[in-house]
């Protein structure tokens, strides 16, 4: 596998990991004492690796998930939205948020941790040189 590949890949591991643990923190009563163990073993799989360091401004990327999934359940807000239901009532959902600045941080997010991703591809990774250890 290439490196440009290899590096993507890490950033998506990465992004996918800290989507989990926010996932994890912000249903802790329910779910996320499920979803926390299996997040701490991708986190040991991927630190594990070599060149995990190139990958981990996708931690920064996913911060944007959650705030893409509340835009997603906000989409008819601000304010109260009514909907007909298929036996002829309607269904109200009151206290809608403002979709365009959660949409507006997650993009926020999800660029920064690209720019930084970018930025650090550019540079050479630190270490020993091949073939010789420390």
């Amino acid at each position: 596998m290439t490196g440009n590949k290899r590096d993507w890949l890490m950033f998506t591991g990465w992004l996918l990991i800290g989507a989990c643990y926010l996932l994890g923190l912000l249903s802790i009563l329910s779910i996320g004492i499920f979803i926390l163990p299996i997040t701490m073993v991708g986190t040991v799989a991927l630190a594990t690796r070599r060149d995990t360091q190139r990958g981990l401004p996708g931690l920064v990327s996913s911060a944007s998930l959650p705030l893409f999934l509340l835009t997603y359940l906000n989409r008819h807000g601000p304010g109260t939205h009514c909907a007909i239901s298929a036996n002829g009532g309607s269904d109200c959902t009151e206290g809608l948020l403002d979709p365009w600045p959660l949409l507006a941080g997650g993009l926020l997010f999800l660029v920064a941790g690209v720019a930084l991703f970018q930025l650090l591809r550019r540079r050479p990774v630190i270490g020993p040189a091949p073939g010789r250890s420390r």
